[in-house]
């Protein structure tokens, strides 16, 4: 009996770590037509080095997006225009936040943090779908692309750099 516990312990240790391995989001799920604190996970650097920037793109859908500051990294945000207009407290909105960019940071390899923005998902989203957030994670010279989105019926475990993403749900 104590060597199924030992082989079911190190297959948790083996499983969990793989999960951990990238970048990820603390919330898993979100309604549609609902606003979102989308927190990013970062939990280790670039082989071994220093995470000095995250940049996180923005998918279609997610409007009126506010990061929030880090101190000792620097805030920019890229604007574009969205495919389509969207409606958000009586105001009709074209155009808004498509990148996220925070660096000039250091955070060592061996340490974890976390990088923050509201915003609010648009009512026409799918739900029952995922919706990814592709992000690239940089360390000095080198980088991390956490950018892939599974093909339909691929499971996202199979792929070796996968964007983070929520399940969206019905609007409430």
């Amino acid at each position: 009996m104590k060597k199924y516990l030992l082989a079911a312990g190190v297959l948790c240790v083996f499983g969990t770590s793989a999960a951990l391995a990238h970048i990820t989001l603390e919330a898993p799920e979100a309604a549609v037509g609902s606003s979102y604190k989308a927190v990013f996970r970062v939990p280790h650097g670039c082989e071994g080095k220093a995470t000095t920037a995250v940049r996180v793109q923005i998918p279609e859908g997610v409007i009126a997006v506010k990061p929030m500051p880090k101190p000792g990294w620097t805030l920019q945000i890229k604007k574009g225009k969205y495919e389509k207009s969207y409606q958000l407290y009586g105001e009709t909105l074209t155009t808004g936040v498509k990148e996220v960019d925070w660096s000039g940071g250091n955070l060592p390899d061996e340490f974890y943090d976390e990088f923050v923005f509201r915003a609010s998902l648009a009512a026409d989203l799918p739900a029952g779908q995922m919706l990814y957030f592709p992000v690239v994670q940089e360390c000095g010279d080198a980088a991390d692309r956490w950018i892939e989105i599974p093909a339909a019926g691929q499971d996202e475990d199979a792929l070796e750099t996968p964007a983070p993403g929520i399940k969206l749900l019905p609007k409430k």
